[in-house]
């Protein structure tokens, strides 16, 4: 069922939904999410079955503030409250030590956790009433099958899960890709996944440079190899391969269902799909998921995008290209 989420009546009916443990689509400004509440394992059980997610892979739980966040954690770091005062509520995910015996589902077993405060009007709306049911935090992750293409309308999500899912409909998901997830449960804070905010900002707000994966990485949301990925094949190539590669494709016949998403202008052909990338990173994450998935519905059998540039700004767009291409990349 689709409601309209800026109505008091959709959003009374989201809490109560969320209370009584079953699974809700919530939007939030990264992507729409497949929300439970987080401290019951069998609500969050759901999401897992729904998706096909293994239930070792954690997802994000979702939280009002600062505050709210605590009854999840065995502590807060001082790295995580940096970033809790600068990015809250924002498309920023921290992972802290958990504190024992909450929140185990949506941990995946793990003994951290990963808490965000989103930002989106209806989501915090919805946060907010389910808070004066008993509901502590919400669990969330992605409201499409694992492994495809986050939603970012809230059609996607019916599209993906049936019209027996109750769907709050926020518009179009501002930021379009995930949030950024930083470790703060070590001895220094690292980066898992880039997002919309550049990691010179995360740095200059923890006020220390962030420490890479390394070995000791802990299990993330989001953060396997493939991920963010389309029925069509997805390749990735460098500017200079992608022309290459048209002007031969254009000399021996195009491949059946061939879709090219770049910052160049290719000239059109009989049968070629063309999307333009934005050349703003921002705009290019705002819009990309819904690209992918407008392509697949375009009956694209293969797309052939153009790398994003080098600038730090693209680093979220890149990873989840990346991600998308898997076993495709431009060294194909």
């Amino acid at each position: 069922m689709l409601l309209a989420g800026v109505e008091r009546a959709s959003i009374r009916a989201a809490a109560e939904c969320l209370a009584a443990g079953r699974l809700l689509g919530l939007p939030t400004e990264t992507v729409y999410g497949l929300a439970a509440r987080a401290d019951d394992d069998a609500a969050v059980g759901g999401i897992f079955a729904a998706k096909g997610r293994p239930a070792d892979h954690p997802l994000i739980v979702h939280v009002l503030d600062a505050e709210a966040a605590v009854p999840f954690a065995a502590e807060l770091p001082e790295s995580a409250r940096r970033l809790m005062a600068a990015f809250w509520p924002g498309p920023l995910t921290v992972i802290v030590p958990r504190r024992p015996g909450v929140a185990t589902a949506a941990a995946g077993g793990a003994d951290t956790l990963a808490l965000r405060a989103p930002a989106h009007p209806v989501a915090r709306a919805v946060l907010a009433a389910a808070a004066a049911l008993g509901v502590r935090g919400v669990a969330a992750p992605s409201a499409n099958r694992f492994g495809r293409v986050s939603p970012t309308l809230a059609q996607h999500v019916v599209d993906e899960f049936g019209a027996e899912l109750l769907v709050l409909d926020g518009g179009a998901c501002d930021v379009g890709i995930e949030s950024s997830i930083v470790d703060c449960s070590g001895p220094h804070p690292v980066l898992l996944r880039p997002g919309q905010i550049e990691p010179g900002r995360i740095e200059a707000a923890l006020g220390q440079p962030l420490a890479p994966p390394g070995e000791r990485a802990v299990r993330a949301p989001g953060t396997l190899a493939a991920h963010y990925a389309p029925r069509a094949t997805v390749r990735l190539f460098t500017s200079a391969q992608l022309q290459s590669r048209l002007a031969a494709a254009r000399d021996q016949g195009l491949p059946e269902g061939l879709a090219v998403y770049s910052r160049l202008a290719p000239a059109p052909a009989a049968g070629l799909i063309l999307r333009p990338m934005p050349p703003d990173a921002a705009q290019a994450a705002h819009e990309l998921f819904a690209t992918l998935r407008e392509l697949d519905a375009q009956g694209a059998r293969e797309i052939w995008v153009e790398a994003p540039p080098p600038d730090p700004a693209w680093d979220g767009v890149r990873d989840r290209l990346s991600r998308a291409a898997a076993t495709f990349t431009d060294a194909d």
